[in-house]
């Protein structure tokens, strides 16, 4: 049993990406867009939409929200 708590709190450091895609599991999402970079620096997307438009339209909602 660990005694480390997470506070859902909006950080300025880094997140492992295994953390940020558990947790948003936790919330139920039913549509994600992902970006990242693999081990290698590669550029790397993933999608739950199969329309691309839907996929660029959450992108750029998104940006307005950051």
């Amino acid at each position: 049993m660990s005694n480390v708590v997470e506070l859902p709190i909006v950080t300025r450091l880094d997140l492992d990406p295994q953390r940020v895609l558990a947790g948003a599991m936790e919330d139920g999402m039913t549509e994600v867009v992902i970006i990242g970079y693999d081990k290698d620096g590669d550029e790397v997307f993933r999608s739950s939409l199969a329309d691309g438009a839907d996929a660029l339209w959450h992108l750029e909602r998104a940006k307005l929200k950051l």
